[in-house]
């Protein structure tokens, strides 16, 4: 504005020319075009449509973890000849469709409006949870349909990566960091509370309810799966009647959306020179591969693990399992919430360095330290006229010894560890306070290695944009996922878990070293081209 000059202190306007006239009024529209960036209604739509993609994110884990804790003895119930090695493909299958789905809904909705892969991939997961309630129908090769439905529901979680391209061109540079961290928070937390719905379950019990007209058993292995679908529905019907497509630029301007007709606006471009540093993103997803990978390995260990360590039954370990998760989930919570404020004070590097750390004695705890040895199965059972030697059938699964040998009105589950994983003879008990300890421990740590891995790697790409990036980290967690069920199924099911949490602290062990090795690289792009301080990112 210009200033008033000496006929103002008079009371009198100065005269201005037509030419300055134009001038002033020109800087005005500039200048108040700067301060309002968006309308209130845009702001609104835009952070309810996020909060949808939240919400997506969230969805997508629980149908990865619902049935963690309760597949083992599901497939062991319909179908006797699958072993544990069969079961580390099952929970795998769900990370390769992801891996697979990923970059076809990523490529999907850079040409079209985010809406459609969004609603397909849901309503794929919803049929695949109702395919899982019905895989105890078939009267043979009953653990391939399991297979094929958990298949499919990570194919229909492959959404995830057109969830964080969205968010990334729907944030501003100062909104970005937060909404990443939301994003991470709302997965982390999906992991971690989907077992708390599975916990719900367990009260309907094994048997449940049947309706034969449509040949649906309603149980505790079924009920979650059907819940899942029930929340995929709803999930659908919300991104019709709130999501909207958003883009805005760094500055948070509105910006013409690539997914919606016409030209898109080339705003972003301003800020945008320069290159990523493509050694700290390798090294980020190379990171994040390992938090989701020792992750994958503890949900997936605990039902095998308290089975053979505490002589659980199927149902007790689910049950059991259940509650400490849900301990876990409630401490997860507190964390997100706490991180958030301390990376303001600490720095995002440093707290990773700190939740790395933690889960590696978290683990380093879960090794075998006493003298006393787990409950063996044949003891368990040996009254019920299991011969205390046993020959040839060693090689056999425990259920089929229990069929063959047990009279025919017995009806007892077999408890312990089976003779069939030799290493129950020689390795010392983990002891249940270990256990707990290490939980406790590993949910302290994941989420925050989760959410500083996710905001970091928002920085390190800054203006560019993130589809592409994001599908990479997509594809290393899901790598991750695959890995860490396999892992246990061939590590621990042969060789016990001296040797499964050596290996998982020896990974842990070497992903700080390399954290050590890129600390200084892992700064913001603004900041690394210094239109940034380092203290105000």
């Amino acid at each position: 504005m210009a200033s008033a000059g000496p006929a103002a202190a008079d009371g009198k306007e100065p005269l201005l020319g037509a030419g300055e006239a134009a001038a002033e009024g020109e800087e005005e529209e500039e200048e108040e075009s700067r301060d309002v960036v968006e309308t209130q209604e845009h702001y609104k739509s835009r952070w309810r449509s996020i909060w949808i993609m939240y919400l997506t994110m969230f969805l997508s884990s629980v149908g990865f973890s619902i049935v963690i804790m309760s597949v083992w003895p599901y497939l062991q119930k319909i179908d006797p000849t699958a072993d544990a090695s069969f079961l580390g493909w099952i929970i795998a299958s769900y990370s390769i469709g992801q891996m697979v789905a990923s970059p076809l809904f990523g490529l999907w909705s850079n040409y079209r409006p985010r809406r459609e892969p969004l609603v397909i991939s849901t309503a794929i997961s919803v049929a695949a949870n109702c395919l899982y309630a019905y895989v105890h129908v078939p009267h043979s090769h009953n653990k391939y349909y399991m297979l094929t439905a958990r298949a499919l529901v990570g194919f229909g979680a492959g959404n995830v990566a057109v969830v964080r391209s969205y968010i990334a061109g729907a944030t501003s540079l100062t909104e970005r960091t937060s909404a990443m961290a939301n994003t991470s928070a709302c997965q982390a937390v999906g992991f971690i509370l989907g077992p708390v719905f599975q916990t719900c379950f367990t009260l309907i019990g094994e048997e449940g309810v049947t309706w034969e007209l449509i040949r649906l058993q309603l149980n505790m292995y079924t009920a979650p799966v059907l819940f899942g679908a029930l929340l995929g529905v709803i999930n659908i019907i919300l991104i019709f009647a709130i999501f909207r497509e958003h883009r805005v630029d760094d500055m948070g301007r509105q910006c013409k959306s690539i997914n919606s007709e016409g030209e898109e606006n080339d705003a972003l471009d301003q800020d945008t020179e320069g290159n990523v540093d493509h050694v700290a993103v390798v090294a980020l997803n190379v990171l994040f591969f390992v938090i989701l990978f020792v992750f994958a390995v503890f949900e997936t260990i605990a039902t095998p693990l308290t089975m053979d360590m505490y002589s659980w039954t199927r149902k007790e370990a689910v049950f059991y399992n259940g509650i400490i998760l849900s301990v876990i989930g409630i401490e997860s919570v507190i964390v997100f919430m706490v991180v958030k404020t301390l990376s303001k004070k600490t720095g995002e590097r440093a707290i990773l360095h700190g939740g790395l750390l933690i889960v590696l004695v978290g683990f380093f705890i879960l090794l075998p330290w006493g003298k006393k040895l787990p409950n063996i199965q044949w003891q368990e059972i040996k009254n019920n006229s299991i011969p205390r030697t046993v020959p040839t059938e060693m090689l056999m699964p425990f259920w089929s010894l229990q069929e063959m040998q047990l009279p025919s009105n017995h009806t007892a589950e077999p408890v312990g560890c089976p003779l069939t994983q030799s290493w129950c003879l020689n390795t010392p008990m983990v002891y249940l306070a270990q256990y707990l300890s290490s939980d406790v421990l590993i949910g302290l740590g994941y989420p925050v290695c989760n959410v500083m891995s996710y905001t970091l790697y928002s920085k390190i790409l800054g203006p560019k944009p993130q589809g592409v990036y994001m599908g990479w980290l997509t594809a290393s967690g899901s790598g991750a996922r695959i890995l860490g069920p396999v892992f246990v199924s061939q590590i621990y099911t042969h060789l016990g878990p001296r040797w499964a949490f050596s290996l998982i602290c020896g990974v842990v062990v070497l992903s700080l070293l390399l954290l050590e090795i890129v600390y200084k690289r892992l700064i913001a792009f603004s900041v690394r081209y210094g239109r940034m301080q380092e203290e105000n990112c």
